[in-house]
């Protein structure tokens, strides 16, 4: 017989998933849910692809547009998809800079989720003739020397 939890009991705290999706209309951390790592014991990545995110620029309040990309190392805990598309819907209204938007992402995920290790990278469409594609990462105690040689070879 198997040593891992049911679904039942690795999902019993999750409120989104199987319901009704009400949008935010505002930025909303307390979207993200996370169920059990049934796998603690080995390191695996897990990616999130959004290609429609879309953010408000704070001094314009004209949209920005961006595929966000989310990879993490999980811990104890996996980030549910379906919270993880309302929250990023959340930044629809919400007026912020392209950097300050993948930074608050991570730090979103890594309060909820404690990830052994993390990066987020925003592909932002160009405005104004540039485009900005800001990179943040961050590792847990023995995935910090990972996270600084992945940072400095970032492109």
């Amino acid at each position: 017989m198997s040593k891992n939890k049911s679904s039942e009991q690795q999902t019993h705290e999750l409120k989104l998933l199987g319901g009704k999706a009400q949008y935010p209309t505002k930025y909303a951390p307390e979207m993200l849910e996370v169920f059990d790592n049934i796998h603690p014991n080995r390191d695996y990545f897990v990616k999130f692809i959004a290609p429609e995110f879309t953010s408000l620029c704070p001094i314009t309040h004209q949209p920005d547009f961006a595929k966000i990309i989310i990879r993490y190392i999980p811990d104890k805990f996996i980030v549910e998809s379906k919270s993880l598309k309302l929250y990023l819907f959340s930044y629809r209204n919400h007026g912020d800079f392209h950097e300050n938007c993948v930074n608050t992402i991570m730090n979103d995920i890594i309060s909820i989720a404690q990830p052994r290790y993390i990066e987020v990278i925003g592909e932002f469409m160009p405005r104004g003739g540039i485009a900005i594609h800001p990179y943040a990462n961050y590792g847990n105690n023995e995935w910090q020397e990972f996270a600084r040689q992945r940072l400095m070879k970032f492109e």
